[in-house]
């Protein structure tokens, strides 16, 4: 073969060679990195960090019509995606657009205690990289007309992927400072699909409580522990003696909050968001 051949065959590959890496990135970027993330939700049941408990209470959503149980308050309009999700802005409050959606107890069902409480988030927009989606439990309505009942242990993650739990133990002046800050992800949560997930329970006989929070990062149903903390005391509200004391509800400023709730609450401030796979379940946390 000439040397002139030669060049001619190589100049063919490599147009062969580029062309064939161009149709690849075309295909790739155009075809396949732009399909609506909305359209890959994932299709698996969530993993169960710990089992439910005998004859435990478990709630899962009615992701066809979230609100048909009686159970499920929205608190804000939902719409419905392609994928079936949901998605949710909330309703503006007194000082932000708030999303509430609370797994109510009927009458006659056991209280939320121990529990696992599990959900799938995609986030839309948000007003800073600071707001939060966030699980709570353990308090009733929370509302200035009954202070008392607004006791809440919150398991927090921010747009920015900042991780974080906060006790609430009288509403609102009961606030404490935020504990087991962490970074999760590096990833900010915006336009992608995760998996938070938080768990409560009682330990020492029912003197502390345990808190433990989860994240799916890559929507695989790959759990990973990015906080775990105690609560047997220390913990103080934030507020003034004069502020903590004025709502009578009888609680040490640093009250340890071992009681049970009527409900379970899926939250966000100033936050667009879709959701899926909902649920929450009494657990056996001894396994």
């Amino acid at each position: 073969m000439t040397k002139t051949n030669l060049r001619i065959l190589i100049v063919v590959l490599l147009g062969i060679t580029i062309i064939t890496i161009s149709i690849f990135v075309y295909y790739y970027y155009f075809l396949v990195s732009s399909t609506p993330i909305s359209l890959v939700v994932h299709k698996f049941q969530p993993k169960e960090i710990y089992p439910t408990s005998n004859g435990g209470r478990e709630w899962f959503i009615n992701i066809k019509d979230p609100a048909r149980d009686g159970i499920f308050d929205l608190g804000s309009s939902i719409t419905k995606n392609s994928d079936d999700s949901w998605e949710i802005e909330g309703k503006t409050g007194k000082y932000e657009d708030q999303v509430r959606m609370n797994v109510n107890t009927l009458k006659g069902q056991k209280k939320w205690k121990n529990m696992e409480i599990t959900g799938y988030a995609k986030v839309i927009s948000a007003s800073s990289p600071k707001d939060a989606l966030t699980w709570y439990a353990r308090g009733g309505k929370h509302s200035d007309t009954v202070p008392c009942e607004g006791t809440s242990l919150k398991g927090s993650i921010r747009i920015n992927g900042e991780v974080f739990w906060q006790k609430e133990i009288w509403h609102t002046g009961g606030y404490t400072a935020e504990r087991a800050e962490a970074t999760a992800t590096n990833t900010m949560l915006l336009g992608r699909w995760v998996g938070w997930k938080v768990a409560i329970y009682n330990i020492n006989n029912n003197t502390a409580v345990k808190m433990e929070s989860y994240l799916d990062d890559g929507n695989n149903n790959k759990w990973k522990k990015v906080t775990e903390l105690i609560d047997d005391g220390g913990w103080y509200a934030r507020s003034s003696d004069k502020e903590f004391y004025s709502a009578g509800c009888g609680r040490p400023k640093d009250y340890i909050i071992t009681n049970s709730g009527p409900i379970v609450t899926f939250r966000s401030d100033n936050v667009k968001w879709d959701f899926t796979d909902l649920s929450v379940r009494e657990i056996d946390s001894s396994s």
